[in-house]
């Protein structure tokens, strides 16, 4: 056992992600929590292209890919198929993207299946860009990211608008539960994904992911990243089970940000005045979440 999950693992080694990939691990420890009997969604993105390498795959899972907006139309097309043969109580379906499809191109269906309140799991694997198409800029991007698509340079700070807050977007919707969660506490988020697929209906799991290419940041460095971004405040780790806020951490912020943000070069072109604001918003967006967890909401 590590960390109490299986020693099972059903995403194989020797697939092709690049080395430190933040979302390859997320992949591991969804899997282990998933367990054998579960059927896998996937839309276009990082970890279905190093993962099938035709005629090569890393999932000894059942798994299946979808273009890049559907696959919660498809996993909800699955979750209907298993109901009708009468299987579904024995058999998990989950659904996964990145940023890109998750917060952009896929968000319809993405609605439409917790409007419907499919019993799916939905995981976002958020690596904070479109970095299988060369690091574009997502919804998901950071304020004052440098990106192909909103590079910094004399006439830029790079992407100029705040990152979306999927999360209650997704809540919104009324679903039972939703979570943050991230690589660099494992234990964490196996148990976050366990209870997602647990409670019945459409739940949602969003993880932080750190690319070393798109962030530009040492590999050997991705956990220690994601854990500065928890400990920050700048991706709190919590819960939303039946509309109520949980946080789990940071109970209290512990890390500097600018430390977060010095060990990734899409950030080094950032002023004094950049930072400042950054902090800003990063504690009144904290500061309110810790309101609605006391609050009760």
């Amino acid at each position: 056992m590590i960390f109490g999950m299986p020693e099972e693992e059903y995403f194989a080694p020797g697939h092709r992600a690049c080395a430190g990939c933040g979302a390859a691990t997320a992949m591991r420890l969804i899997t282990k929590a998933a367990g054998p009997n579960t059927v896998l969604v996937e839309s276009t993105g990082c970890m279905e292209v190093v993962s099938t390498p035709y005629p090569q795959t890393a999932w000894r899972l059942p798994w299946i890919h979808g273009a890049f907006e559907n696959s919660a139309a498809i996993a909800s097309g699955v979750e209907a198929a298993l109901k009708a043969q009468g299987r579904k109580k024995d058999i998990n379906v989950v659904a996964f993207a990145g940023d890109g499809s998750t917060f952009d191109i896929g968000i319809g269906p993405i609605s439409g299946m917790f409007e419907r309140n499919h019993d799916v799991l939905y995981v976002c694997y958020d690596n904070e860009a479109y970095m299988n198409t060369g690091i574009q800029r997502s919804s998901a991007t950071p304020f004052g990211a440098s990106t192909s698509t909103h590079p910094a340079g004399k006439e830029s700070k790079g992407k100029t608008e705040w990152k979306k807050d999927l999360t209650h977007i997704i809540a919104a919707h009324g679903t039972p539960y939703v979570a943050t969660a991230s690589i660099s506490h494992p234990r964490d988020l196996f148990k976050k994904i366990q209870k997602g697929i647990e409670i019945k209906g459409a739940t949602f799991v969003h993880i932080l992911a750190p690319c070393p290419t798109g962030w530009r940041s040492d590999g050997a460095k991705t956990v220690e990243i994601a854990k500065l971004a928890v400990n920050s405040g700048v991706f709190p780790l919590f819960e939303i089970e039946d509309g109520k806020h949980v946080i789990q951490r940071p109970k209290k912020v512990t890390a500097d940000i600018r430390e977060y943000l010095k060990l990734q070069g899409r950030f080094k072109h950032l002023d004094e005045k950049d930072i400042t604001f950054i902090e800003e918003q990063v504690k009144k967006r904290y500061d309110r979440l810790v309101k609605l967890a006391e609050s009760g909401l």
